[in-house]
Order: C-alpha cells, then structure tokens, then sequence
C-alpha cells in the first residue's frame, strides 16, 4: 500500500466516492473509507441506484413498506434514494462542518427524463433538496442547454449544485457562466453566499474512449500516436478556463461577498482501456482546489499503486492544445465528439433510470402484501 491518497489530499485534491448502497452505509463500509481512504464526498447517479437496488434485500422493509402504502413507482425510487443520501449525508456531516461546507457532501440527480425542460428541472431540484433536507447535499443537474438557466435558478434560491455531463471546454465555460449569474441573483436576494457550494464534473475517460474509436478505425501509425491523450488535455485545458474564470473581474466582485469558487471535479475517472494506467485519470489531473470522484476499483488502485508527484496540471496547457489539435488534424472532429458523448451520457442515464423503475416496480410487486 501507498500513501497515495493522503498525498493527493495534500496537493488539495479532493477524493470523493462515486458509489452509494444501502449496503455500504449500514455495513459500516462508507464510514470505514473516509477514516482510513481520505474519501470526504459521494456522487451517485441513476446507474448507480439501479445497481443498488437490483442486488441484494438490503432494501426489502422499505419497498416492502411501500408496496403496503400503494405508492407509485416513482415515489417509492425517490423515497428509496433519498433514504440513501440522507443516510450518507449525515455519516459525512463532520467532514462537511470540519472543512467549512465545502466537502462532506453527497450528490443526488434530478430525474434525467427533465434533462431539456428547464422549468421542470428546477421544480425538481427543489423537491430533491427539501425531501433529502440535508445541508450537505449537491443536486445533480446536467449541462444540457436547458440545464444552463436552471443552474442558474437553482443557485439563485441558495441550493448547492453539482452540474454533471461536462465534455466540451465551451460548455464547461457556459457553465461558469451559469454558475455565477446565479450567485449574482442569491446576492440580489439578500441569501449568504458563504452557503452556497458547487462543483463541475467534468467527463474524463469517455472522451478517450470515443476518440481512440475513431484513432483505431483510421489505423495510421500518425493516428495511433494521439491515443489516449485527449481525455487528459480536455481536463487540462478546463483547469486552465477555470483559473481564468475565478480570477476575473466578475468573480472577485462575488469573492467579497464570501461566495466559493465552483471547484471542477473530474468525473468518469476509471479506466476503460486495459492499454493504460489504471490511475492515469488521478496521477495526471492533480492541482489544487480540484475534486476527483472515483469508483472503488479506482481508488483501490490508487491506494495499492498511485504515484503522486504533485501538481501535474500547472505547465501543460501548450502540450494540452497541441493533443487536441493533433486530434482535429486527423479529421476527428472535436465539436462533433463532445456533443455526441453529452447526448449518449444523458440518453444512458435515462436509460438506467428506465431500469431502476422496471426493477423497483418489480420488487414492489414481489414484496407486495397480500390482500386482506
């Protein structure tokens, strides 16, 4: 074992968990990872709820209890996960109060059916935050065009956000943006701006994987030499658009009034291809005031074998524009990549949302009481 995740803690990396079950929380195995893995957060998504769900009888009294009450099938998921991150979120609640709000926080999504209506959105990350009524939580909401302003709405009334499917650098830019006209509407409203948090995950791995698709269909030796390279300068190159960001004038206006940066938060970080490092999206994006969340296998590898040298994002960004554009050169179309992974990513959580309705609906059936 490596010190490995203690380094990165230290080089202000955040190392969060992007996994929750019913079981981890009551087997004692989420409190045992922030005590002795440095994990101080926890996202979650559709894929990881039906997961959850469809394994094991960790959630039977529940659902059990729900079938008595006649719920309906979306009822019982939201009862079940906020269950979950309630749970969770108070297991974190001391890591929440010991670095001030910004870690310690577990992330909920809103239903990715409302991925392009705004006002429904924003009506959902409402009920989210009043049902989990936890002040340790992130909505999840997603950076579609219509995710944009509800951003913005959903920070303006002070509730912290954690916006997912980031790919493509103008995005994330818009997001910011988002971000802090948000900020701006809860500071008109007279609402502590110290209270608000967020963060930006931003995709990592499935930039890889979709270019290197493309890289091995073309199968030049030209080609094969920009494999795996452009996931890394896409991250990069987000860091470097946020230090932009939150060192202009906007920001330090929004900085006197105690609000907090939107860290960005590198998401899908396991590796999918067994060529590469299973720690290539931790050991490579390391620089301050940043989060990674994990799944287990990754952070497993991480504390067995992770090589954390310090900053390795400070210095690349020449390197970064030179890997993309290498990519561009080829023929493979950056705009076109990016837009394609932001419409499976929301198309795939709909998918595992679709799933964890059909087999919550069939275990409220399976554990339905009988009449009478």
């Amino acid at each position: 074992m490596t010190d490995a995740l203690k380094r990165l803690s230290e080089e202000g990396v955040a190392i969060w968990l992007d996994d929750l079950s019913r079981k981890r929380i009551t087997s004692g195995n989420l409190a045992e990872l922030l005590d002795q893995q440095h994990v101080v957060g926890v996202t979650t998504n559709p894929s990881i709820f039906q997961k959850a769900i469809s394994q094991g009888d960790g959630y039977d009294q529940q659902v059990s209890d729900l079938a008595a009450r006649k719920v309906t099938v979306e009822e019982a998921i939201r009862m079940i996960t906020t269950a979950d991150v309630r749970d969770a979120a108070d297991i974190l609640r001391p890591v929440f109060e010991a670095s001030g709000g910004q870690d310690g926080r577990v992330s909920i999504e809103v239903d990715p059916r409302l991925a392009h209506n705004t006002k429904a959105t924003v009506a959902e990350a409402k009920q989210l935050a009043w049902l989990v009524d936890r002040p340790n939580t992130l909505i999840k909401i997603p950076a579609t065009k219509a995710g944009l302003p509800a951003i913005t709405e959903t920070i303006g009334r002070g509730i912290s956000v954690n916006v997912t499917l980031i790919f493509s650098l103008e995005r994330y830019r818009e997001v910011m943006d988002a971000y802090l006209s948000g900020l701006e509407k809860a500071k008109a409203a007279g609402l502590d701006l110290s209270k608000i948090h967020s963060v930006a995950s931003f995709f990592v791995s499935r930039v890889d994987t979709e270019i290197d698709k493309r890289i091995d269909a073309l199968g030049t030796d030209e080609a094969k030499a920009a494999r795996g390279k452009a996931g890394l300068a896409n991250a990069r190159l987000a860091y470097q658009a946020y230090e932009e960001v939150f060192s202009g004038d906007r920001w330090t206006a929004l900085d006197k009034a105690q609000a907090n940066k939107q860290r960005p938060l590198w998401a899908s970080t396991g590796v999918k291809d067994p060529a590469y490092k299973d720690t290539m999206y931790v050991e490579e994006l390391v620089a301050p005031n940043t989060v990674n969340t994990m799944p287990e296998a990754t952070l497993e590898a991480t504390e067995d074998h992770g090589e954390i040298t310090g900053n390795t994002i400070s210095g690349t960004y020449e390197q970064a524009r030179a890997d993309l554009d290498a990519v561009e050169k080829l023929g493979i179309a950056y705009d076109d990549v990016v837009q394609l992974l932001e419409d499976e990513g929301v198309e795939k959580f709909e998918a595992s949302w679709n799933d964890l309705l059909k087999s919550t609906e069939a275990e409220l059936q399976r554990l339905a009481p009988s009449e009478g």
